[in-house]
C-alpha cells in the first residue's frame, strides 16, 4: 500500500511520522497501513458518533474484514493491510486484539479500572499495535514480542497521564482505581477526580510503572538485537521525555498538556540515525 497524502498529513510532524520516515518503503508504507488500521477503529472507539450499539457494530464489521483477509475472502476495509501481511507476516490475532481493546472503550466509558483490567487495555490497545510494528521492522520473536510487551505498555501509560483532561471530558478515567484509593480519593465524577488535589499522588505511582516499563524496553534496545530499531528507539526516547516533563511539571489541577517539541524531535532522530 503507498501512503496517501491525507494519511501522511494526519501523521506529519509527529514522533510516529518522523520513527517512520527513516525506514526502508516497504516497511514504512505497511507501518503507514497499520497506523490506518488502528486510526480507523479508534475513531470509532473515541469519535462517540452514533450510539454504542452502533459502534459495537462498526468495530464488528471490522472484525469480519480482518478475518476474511486471513480466510482468503474479501477483505473489504482490511484491504488496507493486505500487503503489509503478505510481507511480513503479520498475526491475525494481533489485529483482533486491537478492536477488542476499541471494544472496551465502547463497552462502557473506563473509570478508574484495576491494575489488572488496566493492562489487560494497555495490551490491547497498544502492544498489540506493537506486536505488529516488530514484525515489520524485522525483529527476531522473542526480543521483539518482548519489546511490544514493555514499549507498548510505557507509551499507553505515558499518553493516559497526558491525556488525564480530555479523557474525563468525555466521561473516562483510565487511572487505576489502586493508585486513586490509597491516595484517598472518592470515586464520584470523572471531572471531579481528576480535579482532586490529591491526584499527584496516584499519578506518580502510574508514572514509576511506565518508567519500570521504558526501562525495559531500553534494556532489550540496548541489547542491539536486529531489525530497524531507530523507530522504537525514538519513540522511547520521545515518550519517556514527554513523562519527565510531567513529573517536573505536576499533575495538580490545572494541568497544561506537554506537547512535542518539534526542535528536540528531530536533534532526536538525527542522533538515533548516527547511533545506527
Amino acid at each position: 500500500m503507498t501512503a496517501t497524502p491525507s494519511l501522511q498529513a494526519q501523521v506529519s510532524g509527529s514522533s510516529f511520522y518522523a520513527g517512520m520516515r527513516v525506514l526502508p518503503k516497504a516497511e514504512r508504507e505497511a507501518m503507514y497501513a497499520i497506523y490506518a488500521f488502528c486510526r480507523a477503529v479508534d475513531d470509532i472507539a473515541d469519535d462517540e458518533q452514533g450510539s454504542r450499539a452502533e459502534r459495537a457494530v462498526a468495530l464488528e464489521a471490522w472484525r469480519t474484514d480482518i478475518e476474511a483477509l486471513y480466510a482468503g475472502g474479501a477483505p473489504g476495509r482490511a484491504a488496507l493491510v493486505t500487503d503489509a501481511v503478505a510481507r511480513f507476516g503479520l498475526k491475525k490475532a494481533d489485529f483482533l486484539a486491537v478492536i477488542d481493546g476499541m471494544a472496551m472503550d465502547v463497552a462502557g466509558d473506563i473509570r478508574w479500572p484495576s491494575l489488572e483490567i488496566l493492562d489487560l487495555y494497555c495490551d490491547r490497545v497498544a502492544s498489540a499495535v506493537g506486536r505488529l510494528s516488530v514484525r515489520i521492522f524485522g525483529m527476531d520473536e522473542a526480543p521483539g514480542i518482548e519489546l511490544a510487551f514493555h514499549l507498548g505498555r510505557a507509551l499507553q501509560l505515558t499518553n493516559i497521564l497526558r491525556d488525564i483532561d480530555e479523557d474525563a471530558a468525555i466521561g473516562r478515567v483510565y487511572l487505576p482505581a489502586e493508585p486513586l484509593l490509597a491516595a484517598r480519593i472518592v470515586f464520584t465524577t470523572p471531572i471531579e477526580v481528576v480535579n482532586d488535589p490529591r491526584i499527584e499522588g496516584a499519578c506518580r505511582e502510574l508514572a514509576k510503572l511506565a518508567h519500570r516499563h521504558y526501562e525495559a524496553a531500553n534494556a532489550i534496545l540496548a541489547r542491539r538485537p536486529s531489525g530497524h530499531l531507530i523507530a522504537p528507539r525514538l519513540m522511547a526516547a520521545v515518550y519517556a521525555k514527554i513523562l519527565r516533563q510531567m513529573e517536573a511539571a505536576s499533575w495538580a489541577a490545572p494541568r497544561e498538556r506537554i506537547r512535542v517539541n518539534k526542535a528536540m524531535l528531530l536533534l532526536t532522530v538525527l542522533r538515533l540515525s548516527l547511533l545506527r
